[in-house]
């Protein structure tokens, strides 16, 4: 079948997907179940198909061939997933639909939903009622109240430190958090993430908060194509401010503090190392979760998601280890692998022009054929990074220009490559 034939094949479908999922006449087999009130020791004999029929099968898929390196051994997960990030082809998966809690990465679809409403440089005074029903423990960046703050330092408190006190600031100026969950909910619903039941904006544990690998990496997928995302979710540093002193009638002095990425493939600790490529996007770690982490990287041209949930091994960095061996093996099985699944456009998407032999997705998400070559690349001039003050200092340098634009009404690219930075090459080490 020719190009142009299978672009207006995989239009027609997606439109079809779109226009049953409103009228509320998509096939109930196809249809994700509610969220259950608790999660199962076990992940549950059937799980959502959405793209395709295996990611609802429990335990690992992966279409091991003459040539496709085995998978890295000591994985224990509950669930993982490794997709192309560019392609959306799911070269493997462990339970993908497991329906877990998720901890901080659901701030990336916070993010994906709430970013593009304020520009960066808007200020905002922060009111005692911004910071209202934080839960006990969460992770804070150190807002104060009556301090004011740019958009641009509350997404790095969001970003870097995983602040709940910056994600509910920024929830209070959409509204509040009752109206930012039900933006979230929306949003998880146009990009087909029927994983995912959101009750707080954070992560923070709460009763029938679920998300999913699968799901996860959608929220990634989808956010990586915003510019300021991509900034934010690979800044290793930066300067926050703190409180005001007031040093007799004179003027107050506004101190700042250093805050540093807890994404520790990005980071690096004590005994994990910076992942060549990396470059994002989000941790979690909370008791009803466990550790959960999804990351982006790239090597040779080729961009992989790889999220990982709750391993049941205890160590020290455990989630970015296990994160680390299944992106050694996503590079290594790369072009060499059978998809056993694709990522799904939103219901809105726009497909763009694609390769022949590309995949395409019917109305449940299912892969049909096997992967192309991939599109060519966007290309633009390197852009320099924001430094100094509360404005980025560290982030990698090289963001592209020339990023994956979204379209009028919100519609997606597919197949289209996005920019990311090669932080191992051009930013200084921590």
């Amino acid at each position: 079948m020719s190009a142009p034939k299978k672009i207006a094949q995989r239009s027609l479908l997606i439109t079809s997907a779109a226009l049953l999922t409103v009228s509320g006449l998509a096939p109930s087999a196809f249809a994700a179940p509610k969220p259950s009130g608790s999660p199962t020791a076990a992940p549950p004999a059937g799980m959502s198909q959405v793209g395709g029929a295996r990611l609802g099968v429990p335990g690992t898929q992966v279409n091991l061939a003459a040539g496709v390196p085995v998978l890295p051994g000591g994985l224990t997960a509950r669930s993982w997933i490794v997709t192309d990030a560019e392609s959306g082809d799911v070269l493997a998966s462990h339970n993908a639909h497991w329906r877990l809690p998720p901890a901080s990465t659901l701030k990336m679809l916070f993010a994906d939903t709430v970013l593009p409403r304020f520009p960066s440089d808007q200020r905002h005074r922060v009111a005692p009622t911004d910071l209202a029903g934080i839960g006990a423990g969460s992770s804070m960046v150190g807002i104060k109240e009556n301090e004011t703050y740019t958009v641009h330092d509350l997404w790095l408190g969001v970003f870097l430190r995983s602040g709940n006190d910056a994600v509910h600031v920024l929830a209070a100026m959409n509204g509040g958090v009752p109206q930012t969950v039900k933006d979230m909910q929306a949003h998880a619903d146009a990009l087909q993430a029927g994983d995912t039941h959101v009750v707080s904006p954070d992560g923070y544990d709460a009763p029938r908060q679920y998300s999913s690998a699968y799901d996860l990496t959608l929220f990634a997928r989808s956010g990586l194509q915003k510019k300021d995302f991509r900034e934010y979710c690979s800044t290793v540093r930066a300067k926050f401010p703190g409180a005001t002193t007031q040093k007799g009638k004179g003027k107050g002095t506004r101190e700042t503090f250093e805050i540093q990425n807890t994404n520790r493939l990005l980071s690096g600790d004590a005994d994990t190392s910076v992942y060549p490529g990396i470059a994002g996007v989000k941790n979690g770690n909370t008791t009803n979760a466990g550790a959960t982490f999804t990351g982006v990287a790239e090597r040779g041209g080729k961009v992989l998601l790889v999220t990982v949930m709750n391993p049941e091994k205890h160590e020290h960095d455990e989630v970015y280890k296990e994160t680390a061996r299944l992106f050694d093996w996503g590079f290594k099985a790369a072009g060499k692998v059978k998809p056993v699944g694709v990522l799904v456009p939103p219901l809105n998407a726009t497909p763009s022009a694609q390769p022949s032999g590309a995949p395409s997705a019917d109305v449940t998400g299912a892969a049909q054929g096997t992967a192309g070559a991939g599109s060519e690349p966007v290309t633009g001039a390197a852009a320099a990074a924001r430094s100094g003050g509360s404005r980025g200092a560290g982030t990698a340098v090289g963001i592209a220009a020339g990023l994956l634009v979204l379209l009028a009404g919100g519609a997606f690219l597919v197949n289209r490559r996005w920019p990311l930075p090669d932080l191992m090459r051009r930013r200084q080490r921590p």
